[in-house]
C-alpha cells in the first residue's frame, strides 16, 4: 500500500509572530527575529543574541494551574498545532480518532524547568522538587499533550534526533499514512532553549554568533563574514492526510508530501564530513522517494545555519546531488531571518517550504552580503522572490550525523 499524503495545515511560531501567517508575512518582509537575550541576563555570555519569541501567552492555551505541568516548548507545540488544526479543519471525532496520530519531538525538552528544578535541589533540598518536574520536561509530552487535548487516538510517537528532529517526525508521519497505519498526523517539532544552560553550552561548542552589537545581522549564512548559528525558540506543526480523506471533508490543500529520505554520516558528533556524504546521500534518497529526478527540484529550504563549516559543506552536498542543475535551483535559508530552532527547525521550515509552494515564493537568504566564494549558488539574497515552484526540498541536518529531507510538491487536482 503507497497512498498520497497532503499537508491541509501549518501553525507556525515564531520570532517574526505567533502565527503562520504572521511568521511568513515576515519571511516575504526579510524581517530578522534576532535581539538581545531578555529571558535570563546573559551580559556575562560571549553570545548575547537569540531568536526569542516575544509576548507569547501560554494562558491563551492553558489553565494558570496546568502551566506548572508544561514547559515551553509543550507550550509552543500546543499553540502550534491548535493553529494546524483550525486551519486544516480536521476535527477528531469518535468515528476517526484511532486513524489520527500525533508525532512531535524535540531535541532537548524543557531545560528551563530543568535548570530551574535542579536550582530548587541544591538550595532547598529533594522535598521541593516539583511533582510536575518530568511531565513537564521529557521530550514526547508534546506529542502527549496535543494528544490529548485533540482526543487522536492513532500513532502517539516523539523523536529527538537534535536539529533534524522535527524532519523526521513528519517524515515518519508521512510513511505512517502512505502505508496504511494512520489516516491524519499531527506532526513537527517545537524548541525553547534560551536559557543559560542552552546558549551556554552552544557557546562553549563555539557554535554561536559573537555579533552582540548588531543582532539582526549576526545570522548570515553563506556569507563570508559568517562566524555561527543564532537560537531560536518556536515550533512548527503540519497535518499531514491520506488525500481521499483530505478530498472527502472538502480539506484545504496546500501542498503534497511525495519525498523522504534519512541518512547517517557516521563521522563525527557535532561535525559533517568535509565531503558532505551524508547531506549528498539524504538528498538523493529523498529525490529517489519522491521518483524525481535532480533536474525537478525547484527550490530548496537549506538547512543553512550560518556556521563556516556546515554552510560550505551543505553547498557541496547540492552540487553533488543535483550536479549541472544545481546553479538553477533556488537555495535560501530562512533561518537568517529566525535563527535556528534546533529540534523545531525543520518544522518550522516544513511549513515556510509548503507556504512557498501555495504562494509561489522563494524565501529570500538575509545578511548575504559578502557571499563566500565557496557558496557559489543562488542564495535569494536579501529579497523573497515569485517564482515558479513545483518541487521543494527541506534539508535538516543534526548532531551524531543524522540527516533528514523532505520533498513537497505544488498540489494540483
Amino acid at each position: 500500500m503507497s497512498r498520497r499524503v497532503v499537508v491541509t495545515g501549518v501553525g507556525l511560531i515564531s520570532a517574526l509572530g505567533h502565527t503562520a501567517e504572521q511568521t511568513w508575512a515576515g519571511i516575504r518582509q526579510s524581517r530578522s527575529g534576532v535581539g538581545p537575550i531578555t529571558q535570563f541576563d546573559a551580559s556575562q555570555f560571549s553570545a548575547r543574541i537569540a531568536a526569542e519569541v516575544k509576548d507569547f501567552d501560554p494562558l491563551a492555551f492553558f489553565d494558570k494551574k496546568d502551566l506548572k505541568k508544561v514547559g515551553r516548548f509543550i507550550q509552543f507545540a500546543v499553540a502550534a498545532a491548535d493553529e494546524a488544526m483550525k486551519s486544516s479543519g480536521l476535527q477528531v471525532t469518535p468515528e476517526i480518532a484511532e486513524q489520527v496520530g500525533v508525532y512531535i519531538g524535540s531535541g532537548i525538552g524543557a531545560f528551563e524547568v530543568i535548570e530551574r528544578e535542579h536550582k530548587n535541589l541544591l538550595e532547598k533540598g529533594p522535598g521541593r522538587i516539583s511533582p510536575f518536574f518530568i511531565p513537564a520536561t521529557i521530550v514526547n509530552l508534546a506529542s502527549g499533550n496535543v494528544s490529548i487535548r485533540t482526543g487522536a487516538k492513532g500513532p502517539n510517537s516523539a523523536t529527538a534526533t537534535a536539529c533534524t528532529t522535527s524532519a523526521h517526525c513528519i517524515g515518519d508521519s508521512f510513511r505512517l499514512i502512505q502505508h496504511g497505519y494512520a489516516d491524519a498526523m499531527i506532526c513537527g517539532g517545537a524548541e525553547a532553549c534560551i536559557t543559560p544552560m542552552g546558549v551556554g553550552g552552544f557557546a562553549a561548542l563555539r557554535a554561536l554568533s559573537t555579533r552582540n552589537d548588531e543582532p539582526e545581522r549576526a545570522s548570515r549564512p553563506w556569507d563570508r563574514d559568517r562566524d555561527g548559528f543564532i537560537v531560536g525558540e518556536g515550533a512548527g506543526i503540519l497535518i499531514l492526510e491520506e488525500l481521499e480523506m483530505a478530498q472527502r471533508r472538502g480539506a484545504p490543500i496546500l501542498a503534497e508530501i511525495v519525498g523522504y529520505g534519512m541518512s547517517g554520516d557516521a563521522y563525527h558528533i557535532t561535525a559533517p564530513s568535509e565531503d558532505g556524504d551524508g547531506a549528498y546521500r539524504v538528498m538523493r534518497n529523498a529525490i529517489k522517494d519522491a521518483k524525481l529526478t535532480p533536474d525537478q527540484i525547484d527550490y530548496i529550504n537549506a538547512h543553512g545555519t550560518s556556521t563556516p563549516v556546515g554552510d560550505t559543506i551543505e553547498c557541496r552536498a547540492v552540487k553533488r546531488t543535483l550536479g549541472e542543475h544545481a546553479t538553477k535551483v533556488a537555495v535560501s535559508s530562512t533561518k537568517s531571518m529566525t535563527g535556528h530552532l534546533l529540534g523545531g527547525a525543520g518544522g518550522l521550515e516544513a511549513g515556510l517550504t509548503v507556504l512557498a509552494l501555495r504562494d509561489q515564493i522563494a524565501p529570500p537568504t538575509i545578511n548575504l552580503d559578502n557571499p563566500d566564494p565557496e557558496c557559489d549558488l543562488d542564495f535569494v539574497p536579501h529579497t523573497a522572490r515569485p517564482m515558479k515552484i513545483e518541487y521543494a526540498l527541506s534539508n535538516s541536518f543534526g548532531f551524531g550525523g543524522t540527516n533528514g529531507s523532505l520533498i513537497f510538491k505544488r498540489y494540483t487536482e
